[in-house]
């Protein structure tokens, strides 16, 4: 056992409850209610970098929730590694999905996590990956190992956008100056297949009202001569995909790349069963794009789902009404080349103009980002490689993920630099839906590979 993974091993218990108490601290920041606890959040971030070896630490004001950043300085000559991270989390709705309270963690055995997983919201979307990184600088600050400058921005706005981040870094271009800007958001194959993300997908986020008639009306009086919105809101959507379950909006493939048979060669090597993956998630059948393969289509193509509609009456019992208005939230996942501000405009102009003259149609745009591919052929793609190798035993395959971190292409546009994405998350771990959990194994197997990554790029960046 070497000196990291006998520092890991020593303090692992710690390393658990300080994780667990992040957990319980409910950071949902698409919901005001919540605001005293995100800001809560924010404080035990900087606390925690503080105790961890950054020499500067500050809470950084924004028009919207608090940027934590903090530094460690050790030789202005040496690359400067910028730890990008977030400290919110999505709602825990629906709450009677969920096994266990989804602020109260617990740690359970599963078959893919015999040693334990955490369940909780933010368990690995992005608490507990994220704090991996703060404690992997703890042991490099305690142990005298840090070979390099570190920089950390922990941001509470990821899941609705990062409009504050985005106001952020073009006015700290100096403070946030770096080599390469390691994140750990993302996933990997396996726990036994090690992967590095080297593609996001971009997204566009729409909200979606049709309205009819002024009041809510008596479906028997009026049924069948006013418009139901409802019934004409589903019209509209079920519109937007044809027969082989392609966008139909004119212009939304434009730029779509299309990706060589050489790299659908690659991806094809990633270990995949069809089998586990429709047992895994109950269903009978995949469904999606005609031409395409399941991985291809969570990856390298776009999409178009609906992620929550309602209007009228939801209650107990009935209530016979047409309803006065119907609302659609809908998400766009794009593939690099297309560019966010585009489609959401030509979405809104092909949804209005499907919409028959008995309603009125008003789209909102919420928040979006465009996608991102990283080159394997980098220093930091490299490092990242080695660093795997040398925990995992394995080489790590590059793979291209169907999420979305809208913040990546706005951090080399104004920093010029690239991103490496080191994640140990597992697709099951239920990112963004009830009984969220992060692997034991994987918290503090990430600990354990992160100090390698620096050694590596320190070193062949010299």
């Amino acid at each position: 056992m070497n000196t990291l993974q006998s520092y890991i091993k020593t303090h692992q218990k710690r390393f658990l409850n300080e994780l667990i108490a992040l957990l319980k601290i409910p950071s949902v920041s698409a919901d005001t209610a919540y605001k005293k606890e995100v800001l809560l959040t924010a404080d035990f971030v900087l606390e925690s970098l503080k105790k961890a070896g950054c020499d500067h630490v500050e809470l950084c004001e924004t028009p919207g929730y608090p940027i934590i950043y903090g530094e460690k300085i050790i030789d202005k000559k040496l690359p400067t590694v910028l730890v990008y991270g977030h400290y919110d989390v999505q709602p825990a709705d629906p709450i009677d999905l969920w096994n266990s309270p989804p602020f109260e963690p617990v740690i359970k055995k599963t078959a893919l996590h015999p040693e334990g997983a955490i369940f909780a919201r933010g368990a690995c979307d992005d608490k507990g990956q994220m704090y991996m990184h703060v404690k992997a600088l703890e042991y490099m600050t305690k142990t005298g190992n840090l070979p390099c400058n570190v920089k950390f921005m922990i941001e509470g706005e990821e899941e609705v956008g990062s409009e504050s981040l985005a106001w952020f870094i073009p006015r700290n271009k100096e403070k946030l100056a770096n080599d390469v800007i390691l994140i750990s958001d993302t996933g990997m194959v396996a726990n036994d297949t090690p992967s590095i993300t080297t593609g996001l997908r971009g997204l566009s986020y729409v909200e979606v009202a049709v309205t009819g008639p002024n009041r809510d009306l008596h479906s028997g009086l009026y049924g069948g001569a006013v418009a139901n919105p409802i019934n004409i809101l589903t019209k509209m959507i079920a519109s937007l995909h044809d027969e082989n379950n392609q966008i139909t909006i004119p212009g939304f493939y434009d730029r779509v790349e299309n990706v060589s048979k050489e790299e659908k060669a690659e991806m094809a090597k990633i270990p995949f069963s069809l089998d586990h993956y429709k047992e895994a998630l109950n269903i009978k059948d995949i469904y999606g794009e005609k031409g395409f393969t399941t991985n291809e289509r969570n990856s390298i193509r776009p999409t178009l789902d609906v992620n929550g509609i309602w209007g009228g009456y939801t209650g107990e019992g009935a209530k016979t009404v047409i309803a006065s208005k119907a609302f659609a939230k809908i998400s766009m996942r794009l593939v690099p080349n297309q560019d966010w501000k585009t489609i959401t405009q030509l979405f809104k102009n092909h949804f209005e103009s499907i919409a028959p003259k008995a309603v009125t149609v008003e789209v909102t745009p919420h928040h979006g980002g465009q996608g991102y591919v990283t080159p394997i052929d980098t220093i930091a793609y490299k490092a990242a490689s080695k660093a795997y190798e040398t925990s995992f035993g394995k080489t790590p395959i590059p793979q291209r993920s169907g999420g979305s971190i809208p913040i990546v292409a706005l951090f080399e546009e104004h920093l010029k630099s690239k991103t490496i994405l080191m994640g140990f998350g597992l697709d099951s771990d239920a990112i963004h839906s009830p009984n969220e959990h992060f692997g034991v194994w994987n918290y503090l197997k990430g600990i354990e590979t992160l100090p390698y990554f620096y050694q590596y790029f320190t070193e062949m960046s010299k």
